[in-house]
């Protein structure tokens, strides 16, 4: 299972939320790239980088942070917030993004979605199917559709989407455990798809939640492909050096 801390940007600051409210901002560090350098120095390879000033105005913000991270380190970094327009994405993807994470417009403009994936492939557009009971949610968190979570995901899958990013909104911040019962419903429901045998299974990112490095191999062990770790890295809940040796024993 791959590990993936996360850095969320606001007014080019490391932050985290609770719950996604921004009310409840917290800065951990004036320097993105000083946190990204310590995870890589850490024996990690992936980084989830959140544009949280973008997903609010609707359009990419801190690309700047992300070609300064993808440029100064080697991280294989998926980048959302904000992602809107073709524009937005090529942006995206010129200042670095290994991959990229659509979630509202996944909701709004499945059609623009949908052209993302057929131009850029299913191993660089991640679906980000972010909920709230069940019900997928919009706009940097501010708004719940009325999409039912797991048709979400299935209907996105038989377009050929493979990676999803999924974070339970009422666990996020919140260091009580991630949505176990939620993932394993997700993973029996889409793993693999009846009318196409031979479609590759889901990729399930875990988001959300996560409070002890004991959620990991249970994580692992339900068939996540990876998880996301946010507050539990800098509350110290979880240290760099226990993800670093169970990255080490992984391999």
């Amino acid at each position: 299972m791959r590990i993936i801390p996360a850095i969320d940007i606001i007014d080019g600051k490391c932050v985290r939320l609770s719950k996604g409210d921004y009310a409840t901002k917290k800065v951990y560090n004036e320097s993105p790239l000083e946190v990204a350098k310590e995870f890589e120095a850490h024996g990690i390879q992936y980084l989830h980088l959140v544009d949280l000033d973008g997903a609010k105005s609707k359009h990419i913000v801190n690309y700047k942070i992300l070609e300064k991270i993808a440029i100064k380190t080697s991280l294989k970094i998926d980048f959302g917030g904000g992602l809107k327009t073709n524009d937005d994405l090529r942006i995206a993807f010129e200042s670095g993004a290994h991959q990229i994470t659509g979630g509202s417009i996944a909701v709004k403009n499945p059609e623009i979605f949908k052209s993302w994936l057929h131009k850029y492939g299913p191993d660089k557009i991640i679906l980000g199917a972010d909920a709230t009971n069940e019900k997928v949610a919009i706009s940097g968190w501010l708004e719940e559709s009325d999409q039912e979570l797991i048709p979400f995901i299935s209907s996105y899958q038989k377009e050929g989407v493979r990676y999803v990013i999924c974070t339970d909104i009422s666990k996020d911040g919140m260091l009580q455990g991630p949505s176990f019962e939620l993932y394993k419903r997700i993973l029996a429901d889409c793993h693999s798809d009846p009318e196409h045998s031979g479609e590759e299974s889901l990729k399930l990112v875990a988001s959300g939640g996560i409070s002890s490095f004991d959620e990991l191999p249970k994580l692992a062990s339900i068939g996540c492909e990876g998880t996301i770790i946010g507050k539990a890295i800098y509350e110290n809940k979880i240290s760099l050096k226990q993800l670093e040796n169970y990255i080490l024993n992984a391999n």
